[in-house]
């Protein structure tokens, strides 16, 4: 379910992006698409980086949605391949940094080969602890609550469960994101205004902030000062008061 607003932290205790505006770089620079991909894989280790270096304590990143299927073929497996020279070239530096790793989304019917590098990801980082980098992949917010659902009712037809018990908290303990702290900061690139089906039922208390850099182009520096933005907000949780400390 993540914290309460009693719990909530001091500052971005967990900063969710959507990393937006890839293919919009390349073709302002009459580039193909595949080269803004690239460079946005350059953004991602820059802001991993630096989420390391303030002190955040999960990153979670919008990497690949289950709408992106739709998307043309050679352009999916330009970004699988991405994700491939990604995982074998960057995993060993993100576990001698004390990353772990965790990826959420649907898993069934991928790739056995991507699929085995997404799990050999996570038990390699497993047991670090400096920063959890949560890699939203083949994830759509509405799959992941209606498999959520889907769980309950399961348990439901098995016995194991009283429709009674079906509470905000039953349905959050079998999202992919569970004891995970939801997001207090949800950054979205591109200028674009919208969540995208991008952690809807975790967002619910999060600040929303909106950049105007394109992907490719966001830096420490675009991190820090939306960061600043969220130190601005009174978070109430629903309350009249903002809560302390947060």
């Amino acid at each position: 379910m993540g914290v309460s607003p009693a719990s909530a932290p001091t500052g971005p205790r967990h900063v969710a992006i959507i990393m937006d505006g890839n293919g919009r770089w390349a073709s302002a620079r009459g580039l193909p698409r595949v080269e803004g991909h690239r460079r946005g894989v350059e953004a991602l280790r820059r802001t991993v980086r630096a989420a390391i270096e303030l002190d955040i304590a999960y990153l979670t990143i919008f990497s690949f949605s289950s709408e992106n299927w739709s998307r043309p073929a050679q352009e999916v497996s330009d970004l699988f391949g991405l994700l491939r020279r990604f995982i074998r070239h960057d995993l060993a530096e993100l576990h001698r940094d004390g990353v772990c790793v965790r990826i959420i989304g649907a898993r069934d019917g991928l790739d056995p080969e991507i699929c085995a590098l997404l799990t050999e990801a996570e038990e390699l980082t497993r047991a670090n602890t400096r920063m959890t980098l949560v890699v939203a992949f083949n994830y759509g917010s509405r799959d992941e609550i209606a498999r959520a659902a889907r769980a309950l009712a399961r348990e439901v037809a098995a016995g194991e469960r009283a429709i009674d018990t079906i509470d905000a908290e039953a349905i959050g303990s079998r999202l992919d994101t569970a004891g995970l702290p939801d997001p207090d900061l949800i950054i979205r690139t591109s200028g674009e205004k919208r969540l995208s089906n991008f952690l809807m039922w975790q967002a619910a208390y999060s600040e929303l902030v909106f950049v105007p850099e394109l992907w490719p182009d966001f830096d420490k520096a675009a991190l820090e000062r939306a960061i600043a933005e969220y130190h601005g907000r009174e978070r109430r949780f629903g309350g009249l008061v903002a809560k302390t400390g947060s």
